[in-house]
């Protein structure tokens, strides 16, 4: 792994090591009544669904609630690993590969709903993707060992859909306006995942 500094440059990235040490003990609790970092994987990417329903049933606070709860399940089956030492390498392939599903649904369902037009839902769905896939290219073929950063992450995404669906009942362009931000951001954050990259990796030859 070539070194870099590695340091979260998004909105939220100086609060992760806070959160993540608040919630060892729930990922304690979890692991010991037997529910593994792969089960709780599998259930956020179910209340997402759940979530994409909601608001192709043109129900966007349901949906934000069936988001909300994704978000957190999501946070958790990192405590439970960390927690019980069940880190694996399939772990780390299966659970962003279910966030990406996880986004597709949501924003899908957005996009059923009428709220959201297919255009902005493809531009931000292209943005989140895309910004998964720098990272994860920088990671195994720039040989990073991280290229966490960027204007925003999952969970700055997810606070602003959040903060759209639950403004949508009182203000038509709440929800739009929120699918549109997220993929404005996600698209800037390829290109700094990009710039850091090349930063990091200046000179290095690879075979790929």
């Amino acid at each position: 792994m070539l070194a870099n500094s590695g340091r979260s440059v998004n909105l939220l990235g100086k609060f992760r090591a806070k959160y993540e040490a608040a919630m060892q003990p729930v990922g304690r609790t979890l692991g010991k009544l037997g529910l593994s970092p792969n089960v709780i994987s599998s259930l956020s990417l179910l209340a997402a669904i759940l979530a994409a329903f909601a608001y192709a049933s043109r129900a966007p606070v349901l949906g934000a609630l069936g988001l909300l709860i994704s978000g957190v399940i999501d946070m958790l089956d990192g405590a439970v690993a960390r927690a019980t030492g069940a880190v694996t390498k399939f772990g780390a392939v299966y659970d962003p590969v279910l966030d990406r599903y996880a986004e597709f649904a949501v924003l899908f369902g957005m996009g059923f709903s009428g709220f959201v037009g297919w255009p902005w839902v493809v531009f931000s769905l292209c943005g989140m993707v895309m910004a998964s896939y720098t990272r994860a290219r920088a990671e195994s073929v720039g040989g990073l060992s991280s290229c966490r950063v960027g204007i925003a992450e999952r969970q700055e995404k997810i606070i602003l859909l959040l903060l759209g669906s639950l403004l949508q009942p009182v203000f038509a362009l709440a929800l739009p306006g929120a699918v549109v931000i997220v993929g404005i951001l996600s698209h800037i954050t390829v290109v700094q995942r990009l710039h850091f990259t090349f930063t990091h990796t200046r000179g290095s030859k690879t075979n790929v």
